[in-house]
């Protein structure tokens, strides 16, 4: 990875490097995530900490994202629905850059993820009953694919890695990590893991 990632080189590297297509069998159940990239000179990702409150993965790092409604017209209107009503980020500051390939979560959705551009000025206000805290990661080292160690977990008879990282006071792990670190890998396909 070069020495300083700017907003330029991001966007340039996005729109050359598009997402390998993957087919596999996937969950019938739909859900999205936003991933905000802060649009500043120098990127940052913008990352939230589920409230200790929730039944599902209570005080976790994550994306704002969740479940497809019925009355989303597609899953990037489900990641901008979700990421209002968690973080009040409104849906037209957000310029969507494309989809990443659907991931399986740990609760057998199809997650989506939705890569979009947000301004560096919005007045977030977290939901209490879904965010505990939020923080913005530079994007530069959130791509630093060394900073993700694999953990084997095996479920089903199957193995499946989980990546996890630490930044500053945040434990970052399993889907979300994986999320970040495939973007990693999407971006600098000539970096060695």
């Amino acid at each position: 990875m070069q020495n300083s990632l700017t907003l330029d080189n991001f966007l340039t590297r996005f729109l050359l490097h598009p997402p390998a297509v993957k087919t596999a069998e996937l969950p019938t159940r739909h859900a999205a995530v936003l991933v905000p990239i802060v649009a500043a000179a120098e990127p940052r990702l913008l990352l939230t900490r589920r409230a200790r409150t929730l039944r599902k993965h209570a005080g976790q790092v994550a994306f704002p994202g969740g479940m497809q409604d019925a009355e989303d017209a597609s899953l990037i209107a489900t990641a901008l629905r979700e990421a209002m009503e968690e973080v009040a980020i409104p849906p037209d500051r957000v310029r969507v850059l494309g989809t990443l390939p659907p991931v399986t979560s740990s609760t057998g959705f199809q997650v989506t993820p939705v890569v979009g551009l947000i301004p560096p000025a919005i007045d977030y206000r977290m939901n209490p009953a879904e965010v505990e805290s939020l923080f913005e990661m530079p994007l530069q080292e959130a791509l630093r694919v060394s900073r993700y160690s694999e953990l084997s977990v095996h479920r089903q008879g199957r193995r499946l890695p989980v990546w996890l990282s630490w930044y500053d006071d945040y434990f970052i792990w399993g889907m979300t990590a994986g999320i970040i670190r495939e973007l990693s890998l999407q971006l600098y396909p000539d970096v060695p893991e």
